[in-house]
């Protein structure tokens, strides 16, 4: 009996082997998320270096998460406040991307160059999910894909509430993404 499940626990991990090889996976823990929720009166942007990404190049599916408390102010002031008074960083500490490249056939890895995409997908920021869509560029060089995209979200669609949205800070946001995978 026990050769049996040995058999079988070998079968099934050499199975798991050739789907994994047939289904490549890109990944990065690297990856940059930058938003810039400016006005004419306040720069107010933000970066974080930490983002976990990963995307199937088979089927285009991507995933990128952050934790909150991550993204980086030029003034510690302004990061608290962004962390306590609007984001909650402590009740909702991560976001999240869960979605598609649509045109993911029109990459090809196998050949440089920069190919134009777009995704969808359902993002989750302070405990509220949306769809949203985005455009942007899948850059292969050696094999190795890099992922650059822009979109705009709305601060009320994310329940986002705070004295100076819509003096201080812009209620429409702009988010900028860059990941290099491997």
């Amino acid at each position: 009996m026990k050769q049996m499940t040995k058999i079988a626990a070998m079968v099934l991990f050499m199975m798991s082997t050739q789907y994994s090889q047939a289904q490549k996976v890109y990944a990065t823990k690297t990856g940059q998320i930058a938003f810039n929720a400016s006005s004419p009166i306040e720069k107010i942007a933000a970066i974080n270096n930490q983002t976990d990404s990963k995307f199937v190049g088979e089927n285009g599916q991507v995933v990128f998460a952050v934790l909150i408390k991550g993204f980086k102010f030029e003034n510690q002031l302004m990061e608290d406040h962004f962390n306590e008074n609007y984001m909650e960083s402590t009740k909702f500490p991560k976001g999240d991307f869960k979605g598609y490249i649509t045109n993911i056939k029109e990459v090809n890895f196998s050949k440089d160059g920069s190919y134009p995409v777009t995704l969808d997908g359902n993002l989750t920021l302070h405990g509220v999910t949306n769809k949203v869509a985005a455009t942007g560029t899948m850059k292969v060089a050696g094999g190795a894909p890099e992922m650059e995209g822009t979109f705009k979200i709305k601060l009320k669609d994310y329940k986002v509430e705070g004295l100076y949205i819509g003096e201080k800070i812009a209620p429409e946001v702009a988010i900028t993404v860059k990941c290099k995978y491997q």
